[in-house]
């Protein structure tokens, strides 16, 4: 069967779903999630995500992710590729982590209904997994590794920089205060208790599409406008996939592109670096690294491209030199962190 394509553009939003391999568990303990929130704001940083939810269970997680440009396929390459290699090095393992492709549905972010029953049906997993007891007095925020408990709940000071809650209040008329946030927990606890006395009924609001296996299983969920609109989009995009052209110019994403172009060409001109004089430089040299860590921390670009640009032979000569710094000591660490600290001006 032929894989389903990505539409992809800017500002569309998608409910993220990846499994473990043979449905065996992704996570072994808490510090594996923490791992993954880490690689998760690593990837956020990279692209300019925004997430809006997330809920990480024993063998798999759900994401809502808005991409403010067309770079889903770009970055959750990144994530999960880089989540295996990381997990499989702590814990001294190797193969896949996760199974299968990962689900990614596109959503019709700008419909209050669409987005809150997004947000509730991501929320509500630990309650309907029994991870949580609400018929017992616990609540949905009890759940550590969510959203609900690490963001929805806590005030701007526990807040990753890359989490959004202001359009998920927005979406049940809540202010983003003390006494909305409780609400925002009460509502969820509430609606938990009613699908146990449902047995595991979902009510959805009238306007909406009852089929609410479209958010594991459909490619959208949305309204037909949406749905018709997200075809036209996918058709586009298959006919531009027929053209070489095309393909070549994917190398790297709208994120990757222009913010590396752009970083590049200002880190060179603070580090009075010549795009000529490149070559004589050697790839290990402090500046270029750390120009080269800059490149692959706050963009999608990937090492080849930073490699070819900086005369730095290839991505796996990146990789290696990118390793060694933080090991370094004496002048060459100093030179690094000097560089370091002019290119800050970048971000100024």
């Amino acid at each position: 069967m032929a894989r389903g394509i990505r539409v992809e553009f800017a500002g569309a939003f998608y409910h993220v779903m990846a499994r473990g391999n043979r449905r065996e568990d992704i996570f072994f303990g808490d510090e594996d999630r923490r791992f993954f929130l880490k690689t998760l704001s690593d990837a956020c940083e990279r692209t300019g995500w925004r997430v809006h939810a997330w809920v990480l269970m024993d063998n798999h997680y759900h994401l809502l992710i808005e991409t403010p440009e067309p770079n889903l396929v770009e970055g959750m390459k990144w994530l999960q590729n880089t989540y295996t290699r990381r997990l499989n090095t702590r814990h001294r393992l190797w193969g896949r982590v996760f199974g299968d492709r990962y689900k990614a549905v596109l959503v019709e972010g700008g419909s209050a209904d669409y987005f809150s029953a997004l947000l509730d049906y991501i929320h509500l997993n630990p309650a309907r997994a029994g991870a949580v007891k609400v018929a017992g007095g616990g609540s949905v925020g009890d759940y550590p590794w969510s959203s609900v408990r690490m963001v929805y709940a806590g005030g701007d000071r526990k807040r990753f920089p890359w989490a959004c809650v202001a359009a998920g209040f927005e979406a049940f008329g809540l202010g983003d205060t003390a006494a909305g946030r409780r609400e925002f927990v009460g509502r969820l606890d509430k609606r938990a208790r009613e699908e146990m006395e449902a047995a595991g009924v979902v009510p959805v609001p009238a306007t909406m599409d009852a089929r609410l296996s479209h958010l594991r299983r459909g490619w959208y969920w949305g309204s037909q406008a949406f749905a018709e609109k997200a075809l036209a989009l996918g058709k586009d995009l298959i006919k531009s996939r027929r053209n070489a052209a095309y393909r070549s110019g994917l190398v790297y994403r709208a994120h990757g592109a222009e913010e590396a172009e752009r970083i590049l060409k200002k880190g060179l001109e603070l580090l009075q670096l010549q795009i000529a004089d490149l070559d004589k430089v050697p790839g290990s040299d402090a500046s270029k690294v750390a120009l080269a860590e800059l490149l692959s921390t706050k963009t999608s670009a990937p090492q080849a491209w930073t490699a070819a640009e900086l005369k730095m032979k290839s991505a796996a000569n990146v990789s290696q030199q990118l390793r060694r710094i933080r090991c370094t000591r004496g002048p060459r660490r100093k030179k690094y962190e000097k560089a370091k600290r002019i290119l800050s001006d970048i971000f100024d």
